[in-house]
């Protein structure tokens, strides 16, 4: 068939406005199924005391929380890679429906058991929602033009890190907690909407999909493995018990013959040739340590706050505030330098040091400190990580053709939520340790209360006397501080690397088979031109690759009827 080349129509598809009007309404869509999968997952903190009261399960609490991240972390290699196999619209609306059962079942719940199935279908399509939306958006933006867009993802999870505990507080006390599921259903269904009726995307292969069922497993046993090891070691179980270390050896088991399963499969679901990229390497590492970093401050930030400045649970969450405020607003502003320069390597290297700041400064925070302070240290970390989290994810995507993008999305953020539980344990087992040294030394034999330290809330702690009060306040202070100064050399490792980010240039086109400017296999002269058909608003538009050729031209086929 030939084509003709005519002059410029457009650059990228934002400068066509009935496309770019149709991208914003996918746009929309996206956002709202975002904030669906970062919202369940805090939504029901500060609602658990409650829940558990009514169901008579409270040694089944942490469960609730634990099912959703579970089977999330799980989902998200599948998801990016079925999406790359099969096309992501029918994935996405399976996604959206499959959550809305999970809160169907959840919100209906009588006992804890149901309500933990419940949490676990949710996450089984929250982790689509979070993978599907970044890769949906590679799908109809150009790299050059998707940091803005990325950068707004980082702001609606920062959003929804606030709103989730506010949210279900407000739940708890007012209309009851079941309606952190009952919300779910109508945005839920206007997310599908939206989806069925402006979301045009490339098809997969025609050919048979080879689905890798044998690496989905094993990476799900690891995966459990690791999360419940990190969840239960040092709390539920001793480290040293033997469940612990039954699922240290059945992960490292189970990761090894992951490893061995992916190197023979026709489609991995995590392909090896992923980690030959340089980028994608480093961006994955350093995004694992910022997980770390980030939840593991997050996670007890706000009992601190409690227990040292004395705020209750919902002035603790209102006070993490100036963090997700930094966050939101270096998110969304780097995704908007991005687009405009085209420039981003020294983004996550500068965020990456702004944190490592952050930290240091939270290491001096003192019981005596004002609380103004410590919301000035939190914002200084929020404006370092807005900075790393969404850039990074634009490095992978840029580094891997289109055709790979759900599959390199997927690894990258599995790694980072990896991180994320890695760092809570750790965090946890550090703090908890330490606090526990300093209350058996300093506290005086019979103080406080009959249940021992152990027993210790921030009610309580609010009505001891004064002079056992400080020595709570301050060991509570003491046990905590220090873990952050322990994580600041972690966060500069993650600087060194960054520095060896190669800067590829963005691509302005949209090209699923093509590999990215700077890559080898992308080498291909002007007379061999790729070319990818992408549908938007019913009409097939046929773009050159980004390999060289002038970008001035296009080549444009009929619409199709």
């Amino acid at each position: 068939m030939s084509t003709a080349t005519t002059p410029k129509i457009a650059a990228t598809p934002a400068a066509n406005p009935a496309t770019r009007r149709n991208i914003l309404l996918v746009f929309a869509g996206l956002m709202v199924t975002m904030l669906l999968a970062s919202l369940d997952q805090t939504i029901f903190s500060t609602a658990l005391p409650t829940i558990v009261g009514e169901l008579n399960g409270v040694q089944y609490m942490l469960w609730v929380t634990t099912a959703y991240i579970l089977a999330s972390t799980i989902m998200l290699p599948v998801y990016g890679k079925l999406g790359d196999l099969i096309g992501r619209k029918g994935l996405f609306i399976a996604a959206i429906s499959l959550f809305i059962l999970g809160s169907v079942v959840g919100g209906l719940a009588p006992d804890m058991g149901q309500l933990i199935v419940g949490r676990a279908i949710q996450g089984l399509g929250g982790g689509g929602l979070m993978i599907l939306s970044q890769a949906i958006i590679a799908d109809v933006v150009p790299a050059r033009e998707r940091g803005k867009y990325m950068g707004i993802m980082g702001g609606v999870f920062a959003l929804s890190s606030v709103a989730g505990p506010l949210l279900g507080g407000w739940f708890t006390e007012g209309p009851g907690w079941r309606w952190g599921f009952w919300m779910n259903i109508p945005l839920g269904i206007l997310a599908i909407l939206s989806a069925v009726m402006f979301l045009h995307l490339p098809k997969g292969s025609e050919a048979k999909p080879r689905i890798d069922f044998a690496g989905m497993i094993l990476l799900a046993f690891a995966s459990t493995g690791l999360v419940l090891t990190t969840t239960w070691g040092g709390n539920t179980y001793d480290w040293d018990s033997p469940i612990i270390i039954g699922l240290i050896v059945g992960t490292i088991v189970a990761a090894i013959a992951f490893i061995m399963v992916e190197r023979r499969a026709v489609e991995p679901i995590m392909p090896p040739h992923l980690f030959k990229d340089r980028n994608f390497n480093l961006t994955t590492i350093a995004g694992l340590i910022i997980g770390i970093a980030m939840f593991g401050a997050l996670a007890y930030l706000p009992t601190y706050l409690q227990m040292v400045t004395g705020a209750n649970a919902t002035q603790a969450g209102l006070l993490l505030i100036p963090l997700m405020a930094g966050l939101l607003v270096t998110s969304i502003g780097s995704g908007q330098l991005v687009s405009r320069t085209g420039r981003y390597k020294f983004l996550p290297i500068l965020g990456t040091m702004i944190t490592a700041v952050a930290l240091g400064l939270l290491s001096t925070m003192t019981a005596g400190m004002p609380v103004w302070i410590i919301c000035a240290y939190l914002a200084v970390m929020g404006i370092g990580l807005g900075m790393c989290m969404q850039i990074l994810i634009l490095i992978v995507q840029n580094s891997f053709p289109l055709r790979e993008v759900g599959t390199a999305t997927a690894s990258n953020n599995y790694f980072r939520q990896i991180g994320a539980s890695l760092g809570s344990a750790v965090v946890g087992s550090l703090f908890v340790a330490k606090l526990t040294s300093l209350m058996a030394e300093r506290l005086p034999a019979g103080a406080g209360n009959a249940g021992g330290s152990n027993s210790f809330t921030p009610d309580l702690v609010r009505s001891l006397p004064s002079a056992v009060r400080d020595i709570i306040v301050g060991s509570y202070n003491d046990a905590l501080t220090p873990v952050f100064l322990y994580m600041v050399p972690l966060v500069l490792v993650a600087t060194v690397l960054l520095l060896f980010v190669q800067e590829k240039p963005l691509a302005t086109t949209l090209d699923r088979d093509a590999a990215p400017a700077g890559v080898a296999a992308a080498s291909v002269t002007a007379a061999s031109v790729t070319t990818a058909s992408l549908e938007i608003d019913g009409a097939s538009h046929t773009r050159l690759a980004d390999t060289g050729v002038d970008a001035d031209t296009e080549v444009v086929s009929a619409p199709r009827h």
